[in-house]
């Protein structure tokens, strides 16, 4: 006699959020580097007439999760759409720049 095991279960994980231990941000802007291996994602708050941003967080992650980010913040985007309307980007010339009007040697690459 053989027990079957659930297949394919999906495992879940309960996700608790403690306002007293977590760290809140507030960031307008993200810088994205990549090596082989990983993913930095340097969040940063630009207030304006401030010549200068520091990096409020710093996230790191494998390819595989940022892609699968990408995934959740289109789906996400598609219904925020979906309900409020179009989200604009003001452009540049070119037709996937976004206009920041940061200074040149703010960039950190």
């Amino acid at each position: 006699m053989s027990i079957e095991k659930p297949k394919n279960k999906p495992q879940q994980i309960k996700i608790e959020f403690n306002e007293d231990n977590t760290n809140i941000e507030y960031s307008n802007f993200v810088v994205v580097t990549h090596s082989a291996a990983e993913f930095v994602l340097d969040f940063i708050r630009v207030l304006p007439g401030m010549a200068k941003a520091r990096v409020k967080s710093r996230v790191i992650m494998s390819p595989m999760h940022v892609k699968t980010l990408m995934f959740a913040l289109q789906d996400n985007i598609k219904k925020y759409e979906n309900k409020f309307g179009e989200i604009k980007v003001i452009k540049k010339e070119g037709p996937n720049e976004p206009q920041f009007n940061l200074p040149d040697d703010m960039l950190p690459n």
